[in-house]
């Protein structure tokens, strides 16, 4: 049986195909079309999916869209009719793309869907949260588990409690808009000159360098948080009811500073705020998940939905030990709902599910290129490259370059689903350089300079660098551990000694496995700084020519594309000219 996943026309769009319970393969739309957080119909994801299944679409027996636009409208129509006639322009402007786009999803779905076939499969719609949950608790190994999702907002809910037991997800309670974590987050994101929706890590990362010293004013003023966990917001202080903007005047009075504009000087002030926020972000998250435990008894919990990305706040969650098991799905935001939205659908349908360790599949969903294909694009673009067929060899050579202090841009195997990257389209380092940090923010990734690196450590050497005394599987880059203070690695020990670590398990992630095994041997340190393989603003590279476009506008010293190696220096003056001045960033 299979099960196409949609989720589109709000932000992160992606497709994922199931057969019988199985996740296939899954991609985000922003990788096909170069356009960051594109929330377009995925029409390259779905193609991509039908052509990796070799079926055609004809062949899906339904299809299923992660949220309910009727009940999102209803929230929206009630939103409106509760504060007018603020917002009266933003409402008359967006409601002919409502109408147009979204209240005639279903006939605006399969006339899009008209590319792949003339019959369109049965067109079926989730609930935002329910893809959220199942997201989560279909992907996890536990049997029976403990859901809590957290958001912006879906439909109505922007937090919500479940019960998953064996294939059924029985949900607790909600928590509905406008009382949102997740808006209360990014209201904090874009005052300190961030972007919505995109721009939240940033502030994950900036808190270290902060003290939160405003945590109180915004219990007193902006939440109330009870001990149940249950919240509101004090709607006095916030504009994204009827506006874009997400803070009044109430809320700029009350920190008596301005919004920063984005690009200027980050302040201790705004450094105090971002400490602040994340702070009471952990402290709700906490109440959330003791009050969930009360309710349930379970000794496992699965977390979905965008705040579910904060591994600030789920390590804080897992150093309290109120759970003894938690699943974070790696896709935690809206892409990760196409998948949730198929898996929910299929068990609804089919009451019975097998456990498996590695149902997510490393996360390693999307496309893969063979050595041929590479070859091809190489030679197309007048590339000089090597060729080394021995794997073994060609770990050992790429562990020397990293060791010699080089750059590397890492493509291997299939394409990651999700935000991180975790081994297959990466940039990967040498920790131990002081300046590496400085050198990959600064002249590679084009970024803040506050901004850290993640580490990624061999599995049965995570103790010897890093204070993780957990058996909760951390493969995917969504917790973080404390360095230990005679553990020199510089450019991946953040500013209060954290680091955003992803254990490399061989049987999760092999070839990544490998290649640091093989940096241990040579080195002694099985530890590597692994960053997602793109530029500032631009999504993670998805083809040979995203890799090469990158690698050829960027100080990355060697590009690795499967058992081909590329050398900077290696290309003529005029090559590198070419490809600067069609594809530099300006």
């Amino acid at each position: 049986m299979y099960v196409l996943g949609i989720s589109c026309y709000y932000h992160d769009s992606a497709a994922s195909l199931i057969c019988d319970g199985e996740i296939l393969c899954a991609a985000e739309e922003e990788r096909f079309t170069r356009i960051k957080h594109d929330s377009a119909f995925p029409e390259n994801a779905i193609g991509f999916c039908l052509d990796f299944a070799n079926i055609k679409l004809e062949e899906v027996d339904s299809i299923v869209y992660y949220e309910k636009p009727l009940l999102k409208f209803d929230r929206i129509l009630e939103t409106f009719f509760t504060e007018a006639p603020k917002g009266l322009y933003t409402f008359v402007t967006f409601l002919p793309v409502w109408i147009k786009e979204k209240i005639f999803l279903k006939t605006n779905l399969k006339k899009s869907l008209k590319k792949f076939a003339t019959k369109i499969p049965d067109i079926y719609y989730s609930q935002h949260h329910l893809s959220h949950a199942a997201s989560a608790f279909y992907t996890s190994p536990f049997s029976n588990s403990a859901v809590l999702c957290i958001d912006g907002v879906g439909e109505w809910a922007t937090t919500s409690s479940w019960l998953g037991a064996g294939a059924q997800l029985i949900p607790i309670e909600e928590i509905h808009y406008p009382h949102s974590l997740g808006l209360l987050y990014s209201t904090f994101t874009s005052y300190l000159g961030f972007k919505v929706n995109s721009g939240e890590y940033k502030i994950m990362g900036l808190a270290p360098y902060g003290k939160p010293k405003y945590r109180q004013v915004i219990l007193d003023h902006l939440i109330l948080l009870l001990e149940d966990g249950s919240f509101q917001l004090n709607l006095s202080y916030f504009n994204f009811l009827s506006t874009k903007v997400m803070y009044n005047n109430n809320f700029i009075k009350l920190f008596q500073h301005p919004p920063r504009e984005n690009e200027s000087e980050l302040t201790q002030f705004h450094k105090d705020i971002a400490a602040s926020i994340q702070s009471v972000l952990e402290e709700a998250i906490i109440k959330l998940a003791t009050s969930l435990k009360l309710k349930t008894n379970e000794e496992n919990l699965c977390l979905a939905g965008g705040v579910a990305l904060n591994c600030v706040a789920n390590s804080t969650l897992k150093n309290t030990k109120l759970f003894k098991n938690i699943w974070i799905q790696p896709a935690a935001g809206d892409s990760g709902g196409a998948i949730g939205a198929a898996l929910a659908f299929y068990f609804y349908k089919i009451n019975k599910r097998i456990i498996s360790e590695n149902i997510q599949k490393g996360s390693n969903l999307g496309p893969s290129f063979s050595n041929s294909q590479i070859e091809e694009t190489l030679t197309q673009n007048h590339i000089s490259f090597e060729f080394i067929d021995d794997t073994e060899i060609l770990n050992e050579h790429i562990a020397r370059e990293i060791g010699l202090g080089k750059i590397i841009g890492y493509f291997q195997g299939q394409m990651e689903f999700g935000p991180r990257a975790l081994g297959s389209r990466s940039i990967i380092a040498d920790p131990r350089i002081a300046n590496m940090k400085e050198v990959l923010n600064e002249k590679i990734k084009l970024r803040e300079s506050f901004r850290p690196f993640a580490p990624i450590v061999l599995r049965e050497k995570v103790n010897d660098y890093f204070d993780w005394s957990s058996d909760i599987n951390n493969s995917y880059m969504l917790f973080t551990a404390q360095v230990y203070s005679n553990v020199n690695l510089p450019s991946i020990t953040h500013v209060d000694l954290s680091a955003r670590l992803q254990i490399v398990d061989k049987n999760i992630h092999s070839k990544l496995y490998a290649l640091l095994d093989s940096f241990y041997k040579l080195t002694n340190c099985p530890v590597l700084i692994n960053t997602s393989f793109n530029v500032r603003g631009e999504p993670i590279v998805c083809t040979p020519q995203d890799a090469l476009s990158c690698f050829m506008t960027t100080d990355i010293d060697i590009l690795i594309l499967e058992n081909f190696i590329i050398y900077k220096d290696n290309q003529s003056d005029s090559i590198r000219e070419n490809w600067i001045s069609a594809y530099a960033i300006d």
